[in-house]
């Protein structure tokens, strides 16, 4: 997810620091300014001075009260949290911000430059200067906290700008609203991408990719959306999760991406399907299948076929069942997704088993045993192989079943050879009878011959 920033500047941080001729300056240009004999009062202490406190004073010098106040509170917030999370923490191991010249000559030029804005009642400059520390210097993860503390201020100071038809304030809300999405605020997130949108209706406003805000708002909604249904879902709330997801595909359709249209569309099936309204999945689902099919998305077409066989088999319609099943494994095999080809080889040889057809279930067992093995994961394998034996044992019992019922000697000969060398489970019973029965008369035959010679 990524932050809506500013517009792009040319040169590099350090140019930045120079652009301004209240900008603070690095110890080295103290100490070149003493050697060409500049006496102040300010300048003989700076070699002695730690960088923080030579900074500190350049503001106050400068009159910036405010950002002198806000840097030292911004130091004093990063000690308390290296200090709340203790020895052994990875920001124990950092080194603290006023150990950290780059990061303070970026603070003491921004904070300086939104502050003397602020003066003039610029607020749009105050704004830019809060989002350039935000999104451009404080991108490190160590340095979430901070970055997240500058949008919060471009938050508040978007509310007061009153020139720009509300672009800055749309960018604020976007910007708040993935951090409380990545805080795992969901409902505050949802909040912020809808007074996005509002904002965004009927503007040509882009990001720096090109990428118009509404159709940016259109693509959070349609998340936040769908992370709100499923949480409803998790709680049986079926028919507010239907009317949740039915606003998410507002937002994939109007948003023009056609990969959010499918799963939106997907996703609003699998809501109908757990609220038990199976013919309205059904139709959904045929919507998703031509999406994906447009897309040519096989893992998303795999996951509609795989959906419809599921509701289909709980109708009992077998025949059309594995008609979708059969289109699920090409797109499986052709794309070679192991996992879905298990999903597809599993279904079929379940639906082959329950109407005795034995041999086939086998069969296709036998190919999710093989699609497994290739994904190295050994439960799964271990459950495939599971079915394997299930199938092997049905088709065992056929044969056995038939010679039990038969009720007759040769029948009764038959499976108590198969029982005294039954060293293959799956051989046929009848086979194994044959073989040893035939031994058996083969000897009784020779041991005749034998004692008629003698």
């Amino acid at each position: 997810l990524t932050h809506l920033g500013p517009c792009h500047f040319t040169g590099t941080k350090v140019c930045f620091l120079t652009l301004d001729t209240y900008a603070c300056k690095p110890l080295h240009m103290y100490l070149k300014y003493r050697f060409k004999g500049l006496k102040s009062l300010f300048l003989i202490p700076s070699n002695r001075n730690s960088y923080k406190k030579n900074i500190c004073i350049d503001m106050l010098r400068q009159g910036y009260h405010e950002s002198f106040s806000e840097l030292f509170t911004l130091i004093q917030k990063w000690n308390a949290l290296r200090e709340a999370a203790g020895p052994g923490s990875a920001i124990w191991q950092q080194k603290s911000l006023e150990e950290q010249p780059d990061k303070l000559d970026q603070l003491c030029h921004f904070l300086t430059r939104a502050e003397a804005a602020q003066r003039a009642g610029h607020y749009e400059e105050v704004y830019d200067n809060q989002l350039n520390l935000a999104y451009y210097c404080f991108n490190d993860p160590e340095d979430k906290w901070l970055s997240n503390y500058f949008y919060e201020q471009c938050f508040n100071t978007a509310q007061l700008i009153k020139i720009d038809g509300g672009k800055r304030e749309a960018q604020a809300h976007a910007n708040m609203g993935l951090i409380s999405e990545e805080q795992g605020h969901v409902m505050k997130a949802a909040e912020h991408y809808e007074v996005f949108y509002q904002l965004t209706e009927g503007s040509t406003w882009k990001d720096e990719t090109g990428h118009t805000y509404n159709s940016l708002a259109c693509e959070h909604l349609w998340r936040i959306y769908t992370l709100l249904a499923d949480k409803m879902l998790e709680n049986k709330e079926h028919q507010q999760a239907i009317k949740t997801l039915i606003k998410a595909l507002k937002m994939a359709k109007e948003g023009g991406d056609k990969m959010m249209e499918g799963e939106a569309t997907y996703y609003l099936s699998l809501a109908y399907h757990f609220a038990g309204e199976q013919q309205t999945a059904l139709s959904i689902l045929n919507t998703s299948v031509k999406v994906f099919t447009a897309l040519r998305d096989s893992a998303g077409l795999g996951r509609a076929y795989a959906t419809i066989a599921k509701i289909l088999v709980s109708q009992g319609k077998a025949a059309e069942t594995m008609k979708y099943l059969g289109e699920f494994m090409k797109v499986a095999e052709n794309t070679h997704l192991s996992q879905s080809l298990v999903d597809a080889c599993v279904l079929l040889g379940n639906i082959y088993n329950e109407r005795g057809k034995y041999s086939e279930a086998f069969e296709y067992f036998s190919q999710a045993s093989e699609a497994a093995k290739a994904l190295n994961n050994l439960p799964l394998v271990d459950e495939t192989k599971t079915y394997c034996g299930i199938a092997k044992a049905h088709k065992l019992m056929v044969a056995f079943n038939s010679h039990i019922e038969a009720e007759d000697p040769v029948s009764l000969k038959y499976l108590l050879a198969w029982k005294e060398n039954r060293s293959d489970m799956c051989t046929d019973p009848l086979t194994v009878g044959k073989t040893l029965v035939m031994k058996h008369i083969s000897a009784v035959l020779s041991s005749m011959v034998k004692s008629f010679f003698l």
